[in-house]
Protein backbone atom coordinates (compact mmCIF):
# COMPACT_ATOMS: atom_id res chain seq x y z
CA UNK A 1 0.00 0.00 0.00
CA UNK A 2 1.11 3.20 -0.80
CA UNK A 3 0.99 6.21 2.04
CA UNK A 4 -1.17 9.09 1.41
CA UNK A 5 0.38 12.29 2.10
CA UNK A 6 -2.32 14.35 4.34
CA UNK A 7 -2.46 18.00 3.52
CA UNK A 8 -4.87 20.42 2.92
CA UNK A 9 -6.56 21.10 -0.39
CA UNK A 10 -9.80 23.15 -1.29
CA UNK A 11 -13.14 22.44 0.32
CA UNK A 12 -15.29 19.95 -1.14
CA UNK A 13 -17.71 21.46 -3.87
CA UNK A 14 -21.24 20.60 -2.74
CA UNK A 15 -22.97 22.51 -5.38
CA UNK A 16 -24.39 20.05 -7.41
CA UNK A 17 -25.92 18.61 -4.39
CA UNK A 18 -27.68 22.17 -3.84
CA UNK A 19 -31.05 21.54 -4.52
CA UNK A 20 -34.26 20.29 -2.76
CA UNK A 21 -33.81 17.06 -1.36
CA UNK A 22 -35.23 14.08 -3.53
CA UNK A 23 -38.30 11.97 -1.93
CA UNK A 24 -37.66 10.00 1.04
CA UNK A 25 -36.65 6.47 0.33
CA UNK A 26 -37.02 3.35 2.08
CA UNK A 27 -33.95 2.84 4.49
CA UNK A 28 -31.69 0.24 2.82
CA UNK A 29 -31.56 -3.31 3.61
CA UNK A 30 -28.77 -4.45 5.77
CA UNK A 31 -25.74 -5.91 3.94
CA UNK A 32 -21.72 -6.40 3.89
CA UNK A 33 -22.03 -2.16 3.65
CA UNK A 34 -24.41 -0.94 5.73
CA UNK A 35 -23.38 0.70 8.97
CA UNK A 36 -24.76 -0.28 12.40
CA UNK A 37 -22.12 1.01 14.46
CA UNK A 38 -21.52 4.14 16.58
CA UNK A 39 -19.16 5.31 14.75
CA UNK A 40 -20.46 4.91 10.98
CA UNK A 41 -23.42 6.46 9.25
CA UNK A 42 -25.22 5.85 5.64
CA UNK A 43 -24.89 8.73 3.48
CA UNK A 44 -27.69 10.05 1.19
CA UNK A 45 -28.49 13.28 -0.30
CA UNK A 46 -30.49 14.24 3.19
CA UNK A 47 -27.58 13.86 5.48
CA UNK A 48 -24.58 14.72 3.41
CA UNK A 49 -24.08 17.86 4.59
CA UNK A 50 -24.41 17.20 8.24
CA UNK A 51 -21.92 14.28 7.90
CA UNK A 52 -19.30 16.90 6.60
CA UNK A 53 -19.82 19.58 9.25
CA UNK A 54 -19.08 16.69 11.95
CA UNK A 55 -15.77 16.71 9.92
CA UNK A 56 -14.89 20.00 12.14
CA UNK A 57 -14.62 17.26 15.16
CA UNK A 58 -12.31 14.51 13.82
CA UNK A 59 -12.21 12.79 10.47
CA UNK A 60 -14.63 11.65 8.68
CA UNK A 61 -13.41 9.01 5.84
CA UNK A 62 -16.13 8.76 2.94
CA UNK A 63 -16.20 5.30 0.86
CA UNK A 64 -18.13 5.33 -2.07
CA UNK A 65 -19.18 1.46 -3.16
CA UNK A 66 -21.55 -0.28 -5.39
CA UNK A 67 -22.19 -3.62 -5.27
CA UNK A 68 -23.80 -3.65 -8.92
CA UNK A 69 -20.18 -1.53 -10.56
CA UNK A 70 -18.02 -3.35 -8.00
CA UNK A 71 -18.86 -6.57 -6.45
CA UNK A 72 -17.17 -7.34 -2.85
CA UNK A 73 -16.95 -3.21 -2.72
CA UNK A 74 -19.67 -3.75 -0.15
CA UNK A 75 -17.20 -5.97 2.12
CA UNK A 76 -14.16 -2.78 1.83
CA UNK A 77 -16.85 -0.56 3.33
CA UNK A 78 -17.99 -2.78 6.34
CA UNK A 79 -14.36 -3.48 6.93
CA UNK A 80 -13.70 0.29 6.68
CA UNK A 81 -16.46 1.01 9.06
CA UNK A 82 -14.94 -2.06 11.76
CA UNK A 83 -12.29 -0.42 11.89
CA UNK A 84 -13.94 2.88 12.84
CA UNK A 85 -15.87 0.93 15.39
CA UNK A 86 -12.49 0.17 16.53
CA UNK A 87 -11.13 3.33 16.80
CA UNK A 88 -13.66 4.60 19.43
CA UNK A 89 -14.58 7.95 17.54
CA UNK A 90 -11.02 8.84 16.13
CA UNK A 91 -13.31 8.79 12.90
CA UNK A 92 -16.18 8.58 11.68
CA UNK A 93 -17.28 6.11 8.26
CA UNK A 94 -19.59 7.58 5.90
CA UNK A 95 -20.30 4.82 3.60
CA UNK A 96 -22.31 6.45 0.14
CA UNK A 97 -23.92 3.16 -1.96
CA UNK A 98 -23.55 4.38 -5.30
CA UNK A 99 -26.11 2.38 -6.44
CA UNK A 100 -28.87 4.33 -4.81
CA UNK A 101 -27.35 7.79 -4.45
CA UNK A 102 -25.63 8.45 -7.52
CA UNK A 103 -26.29 11.69 -7.31
CA UNK A 104 -23.86 11.87 -4.66
CA UNK A 105 -21.14 10.37 -7.08
CA UNK A 106 -22.30 12.82 -9.82
CA UNK A 107 -21.76 15.70 -7.45
CA UNK A 108 -17.98 14.43 -6.27
CA UNK A 109 -17.17 13.73 -9.44
CA UNK A 110 -16.43 10.21 -8.43
CA UNK A 111 -14.18 8.59 -10.90
CA UNK A 112 -14.55 4.70 -9.61
CA UNK A 113 -15.16 2.47 -6.92
CA UNK A 114 -14.51 1.70 -3.86
CA UNK A 115 -13.14 4.99 -3.41
CA UNK A 116 -12.01 6.50 -0.22
CA UNK A 117 -11.84 9.98 0.73
CA UNK A 118 -10.35 11.41 4.31
CA UNK A 119 -12.28 14.43 5.06
CA UNK A 120 -11.21 17.03 7.80
CA UNK A 121 -12.27 20.46 8.74
CA UNK A 122 -14.63 20.25 5.50
CA UNK A 123 -11.68 19.58 3.05
CA UNK A 124 -10.06 16.55 1.76
CA UNK A 125 -6.62 16.06 3.81
CA UNK A 126 -5.67 13.11 1.34
CA UNK A 127 -5.53 12.29 -2.30
CA UNK A 128 -8.73 10.06 -3.21
CA UNK A 129 -7.33 6.23 -2.46
CA UNK A 130 -9.00 4.19 -5.51
CA UNK A 131 -9.45 0.53 -4.93
CA UNK A 132 -10.21 -1.78 -2.18
CA UNK A 133 -7.55 -2.15 1.22
CA UNK A 134 -7.48 -5.28 2.70
CA UNK A 135 -8.59 -5.19 6.77
CA UNK A 136 -4.49 -4.90 7.57
CA UNK A 137 -4.03 -1.98 5.05
CA UNK A 138 -6.73 0.11 6.26
CA UNK A 139 -5.58 -0.58 9.92
CA UNK A 140 -2.08 0.73 8.69
CA UNK A 141 -3.71 3.65 6.88
CA UNK A 142 -6.19 5.03 9.78
CA UNK A 143 -3.08 4.58 12.17
CA UNK A 144 -0.59 6.51 9.98
CA UNK A 145 -3.53 9.45 9.92
CA UNK A 146 -4.10 9.29 13.83
CA UNK A 147 -0.70 9.87 14.26
CA UNK A 148 -0.19 12.49 11.39
CA UNK A 149 -3.35 14.15 12.88
CA UNK A 150 -1.99 14.00 16.91
CA UNK A 151 1.66 15.57 15.93
CA UNK A 152 -0.13 18.23 14.47
CA UNK A 153 -2.24 18.82 17.81
CA UNK A 154 -5.61 17.45 16.47
CA UNK A 155 -6.84 15.34 18.63
CA UNK A 156 -10.59 15.27 18.91
CA UNK A 157 -13.00 12.29 18.47
CA UNK A 158 -16.64 11.70 17.33
CA UNK A 159 -19.55 11.24 19.79
CA UNK A 160 -21.32 7.19 19.42
CA UNK A 161 -24.30 7.98 17.30
CA UNK A 162 -26.48 5.74 19.85
CA UNK A 163 -25.61 5.52 23.27
CA UNK A 164 -26.87 3.55 26.41
CA UNK A 165 -30.30 2.62 27.63
CA UNK A 166 -31.36 5.24 30.17
CA UNK A 167 -32.15 4.26 33.48
CA UNK A 168 -35.46 2.96 34.21
CA UNK A 169 -38.08 5.20 35.44
CA UNK A 170 -37.42 5.27 39.41
CA UNK A 171 -34.15 3.36 39.45
CA UNK A 172 -31.20 5.98 40.65
CA UNK A 173 -28.74 6.59 37.71
CA UNK A 174 -24.83 5.14 39.12
CA UNK A 175 -22.04 7.58 38.85
CA UNK A 176 -19.20 6.10 37.43
CA UNK A 177 -16.75 6.56 40.31
CA UNK A 178 -13.68 7.52 37.79
CA UNK A 179 -15.31 11.11 37.60
CA UNK A 180 -15.91 11.52 41.56
CA UNK A 181 -12.24 13.06 42.18
CA UNK A 182 -13.03 15.98 39.40
CA UNK A 183 -16.96 16.29 40.34
CA UNK A 184 -15.83 16.67 43.73
CA UNK A 185 -12.66 19.35 43.21
CA UNK A 186 -15.27 21.52 41.20
CA UNK A 187 -17.79 21.44 44.04
CA UNK A 188 -15.30 22.31 46.63
CA UNK A 189 -14.23 25.20 44.09
CA UNK A 190 -10.58 24.15 43.36
CA UNK A 191 -11.00 24.18 39.86
CA UNK A 192 -7.02 23.70 38.74
CA UNK A 193 -7.57 20.11 40.40
CA UNK A 194 -10.55 19.28 38.42
CA UNK A 195 -8.66 19.70 35.37
CA UNK A 196 -5.77 17.59 36.46
CA UNK A 197 -8.38 14.83 37.78
CA UNK A 198 -10.08 15.42 34.19
CA UNK A 199 -7.06 15.19 32.24
CA UNK A 200 -5.59 12.26 34.36
CA UNK A 201 -8.72 10.43 33.03
CA UNK A 202 -8.19 11.63 29.44
CA UNK A 203 -4.78 10.53 29.25
CA UNK A 204 -5.50 6.88 30.36
CA UNK A 205 -8.32 7.06 27.73
CA UNK A 206 -8.78 9.82 25.12
CA UNK A 207 -12.18 8.58 23.71
CA UNK A 208 -13.32 9.10 27.16
CA UNK A 209 -16.05 11.53 25.49
CA UNK A 210 -17.16 12.58 29.58
CA UNK A 211 -14.46 13.86 30.68
CA UNK A 212 -13.44 15.44 27.71
CA UNK A 213 -15.98 17.40 28.01
CA UNK A 214 -15.61 17.72 31.69
CA UNK A 215 -12.18 19.03 31.21
CA UNK A 216 -13.32 21.70 28.71
CA UNK A 217 -15.82 23.00 31.33
CA UNK A 218 -13.03 22.84 34.12
CA UNK A 219 -11.07 25.17 31.41
CA UNK A 220 -13.85 27.32 30.79
CA UNK A 221 -14.17 28.09 34.56
CA UNK A 222 -10.39 27.99 35.22
CA UNK A 223 -9.84 30.98 32.66
CA UNK A 224 -12.44 33.13 33.70
CA UNK A 225 -11.57 32.98 37.38
CA UNK A 226 -10.95 35.98 38.46
CA UNK A 227 -11.69 38.19 35.83
CA UNK A 228 -13.46 41.87 35.73
CA UNK A 229 -16.33 41.06 33.43
CA UNK A 230 -17.07 44.73 32.65
CA UNK A 231 -13.44 45.54 31.88
CA UNK A 232 -13.09 42.07 29.78
CA UNK A 233 -16.27 43.69 27.68
CA UNK A 234 -14.85 46.67 27.36
CA UNK A 235 -11.64 45.68 26.21
CA UNK A 236 -13.57 43.06 23.42
CA UNK A 237 -15.33 46.13 22.73
CA UNK A 238 -12.53 48.38 21.79
CA UNK A 239 -10.12 45.46 19.75
CA UNK A 240 -13.30 43.35 17.63
CA UNK A 241 -10.62 41.52 16.46
CA UNK A 242 -8.28 40.96 19.39
CA UNK A 243 -8.79 36.88 19.70
CA UNK A 244 -7.36 36.58 23.56
CA UNK A 245 -10.26 39.07 24.27
CA UNK A 246 -12.93 37.85 22.48
CA UNK A 247 -12.71 34.49 23.51
CA UNK A 248 -12.86 35.57 27.21
CA UNK A 249 -15.82 37.44 26.92
CA UNK A 250 -17.01 33.55 25.19
CA UNK A 251 -16.21 32.07 27.92
CA UNK A 252 -17.61 34.48 30.54
CA UNK A 253 -20.80 34.51 28.74
CA UNK A 254 -20.40 30.39 28.77
CA UNK A 255 -20.00 30.73 32.52
CA UNK A 256 -23.64 33.05 32.35
CA UNK A 257 -25.23 30.72 30.49
CA UNK A 258 -25.41 32.63 27.59
CA UNK A 259 -24.31 29.93 25.22
CA UNK A 260 -25.36 31.25 21.85
CA UNK A 261 -23.80 34.35 22.76
CA UNK A 262 -20.36 32.96 23.39
CA UNK A 263 -20.73 31.32 20.11
CA UNK A 264 -22.03 33.89 17.67
CA UNK A 265 -19.13 35.61 18.57
CA UNK A 266 -16.68 33.20 17.93
CA UNK A 267 -17.99 32.34 14.48
CA UNK A 268 -17.90 36.13 13.76
CA UNK A 269 -14.31 36.60 14.84
CA UNK A 270 -13.57 33.50 12.90
CA UNK A 271 -15.34 34.86 9.56
CA UNK A 272 -13.66 38.18 10.22
CA UNK A 273 -10.28 37.01 10.49
CA UNK A 274 -7.61 35.02 8.81
CA UNK A 275 -4.18 32.66 9.50
CA UNK A 276 -2.95 31.90 13.09
CA UNK A 277 -5.92 34.14 14.73
CA UNK A 278 -8.34 32.11 12.60
CA UNK A 279 -7.07 29.33 13.41
CA UNK A 280 -7.19 29.78 17.63
CA UNK A 281 -10.71 31.16 17.22
CA UNK A 282 -12.23 27.92 15.72
CA UNK A 283 -10.19 25.85 18.37
CA UNK A 284 -11.40 27.86 21.06
CA UNK A 285 -14.83 27.35 19.87
CA UNK A 286 -14.60 23.43 19.21
CA UNK A 287 -13.57 23.62 23.01
CA UNK A 288 -16.60 25.84 24.28
CA UNK A 289 -18.36 22.71 21.38
CA UNK A 290 -17.10 20.14 23.76
CA UNK A 291 -18.00 21.93 27.13
CA UNK A 292 -21.87 21.94 25.91
CA UNK A 293 -21.61 18.59 24.23
CA UNK A 294 -22.05 17.57 20.65
CA UNK A 295 -25.85 16.54 20.79
CA UNK A 296 -26.69 20.31 22.21
CA UNK A 297 -29.13 21.27 19.44
CA UNK A 298 -27.00 25.34 20.32
CA UNK A 299 -24.02 22.61 19.52
CA UNK A 300 -25.16 21.49 15.86
CA UNK A 301 -26.74 24.89 15.04
CA UNK A 302 -22.85 26.26 16.13
CA UNK A 303 -21.09 23.71 13.58
CA UNK A 304 -23.20 24.72 11.08
CA UNK A 305 -22.69 28.67 11.66
CA UNK A 306 -18.86 27.77 11.82
CA UNK A 307 -18.84 25.80 8.67
CA UNK A 308 -20.92 28.82 6.71
CA UNK A 309 -18.04 31.34 8.57
CA UNK A 310 -15.17 29.10 7.20
CA UNK A 311 -16.28 28.20 3.33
Amino acid sequence: MTQQPFSRPGAIDLSGLGRPPAPQQAAPSAGAGSPGGAYSVAITQDNFQQVLQESMTAPVVIVFHSAAQAPGSDQYAADVAAEAERLEGRLLAALVDVDAHPEIAQAMQIPQVPLTMVVLDGRPVSQPIPGALSPEEISTLFSQLGQQLTAQGITGRHQPRSGGAPAAEGEEEVVDPRYAPAEDALAAGDIDAAVAEYQKLLDANPADAEAAGGLAIAKVMQRTQGVDLNAARAAAADQPDDVDAQTLVADLDMVGGHVEDAFTRLVNLVARTSDKDREKARDHLLGLFAAVGNDDPRVLAGRRNLASALF
